[in-house]
């Protein structure tokens, strides 16, 4: 899987988003940055843990130009259905994009051939529609949206400062390193 550095795939998808039924093309995620969140299922456990998680960072991100599109194989009618009855799913307001003809998982290499549904796979494209994080885990392992968080900051540093780069742990205000012949070696 070789997704770091690659282009955002021609689709089109229906969302459901603060209450109304949208269309989504891979048009409309150019121009920001924005988050792919895919998940394997509605009306699950671990899913609505980690789509409240991002629902709570969600401000901040609109904040930082950064655009938030989940995503399962459900319909755009079953994330509907879901919102309206999970207290936790009820504090979304990004995008809960319908993927039932698995274009959007095909594009992000996370279909589970032969169930129909997606691994979670969180994907950060930058402005220009290329991918630039990849987080895949298993089925039980929920994510972070904190980290998520920390590195979408980092990599919209290295984007505004190019020859700059951000070490592990990284935050927003510390100090990067400018990788040159004089610090091979001295790390």
């Amino acid at each position: 899987m070789a997704l770091i550095g690659s282009e955002l795939k021609p689709f089109t998808a229906t969302a459901f988003k603060q209450g109304k039924f949208v269309d989504v093309t891979d048009a409309d995620v150019r121009g920001k940055w924005a988050v792919f969140f895919f998940y394997p299922a509605d009306f699950t456990f671990v899913c609505p843990t980690e789509l409240e998680d991002l629902a709570d960072i969600y401000p901040t991100l609109q904040k930082m130009g950064v655009e938030v599109y989940s995503v399962s194989t459900d319909t755009h009618f079953s994330h509907k259905a879901w919102h309206d009855t999970s207290p936790a799913i009820g504090k979304i307001d990004y995008y809960m994009l319908g993927d039932q003809n698995h274009v959007l998982a095909k594009n992000f290499d996370v279909l589970r051939e032969g169930q129909g549904l997606a691994d979670r796979g969180t994907f950060v494209i930058d402005p220009e529609g290329v991918i630039q994080l990849v987080e895949i885990t298993s089925e039980g392992v929920g994510r972070n949206a904190t980290e998520l968080l920390r590195k979408i900051k980092a990599a919209q540093y290295i984007a505004a400062h190019p020859g700059e780069v951000c070490p592990a742990k990284w935050e927003e205000g510390e100090t990067t390193l400018a990788p040159s012949l004089d610090l091979v070696g001295k790390i």
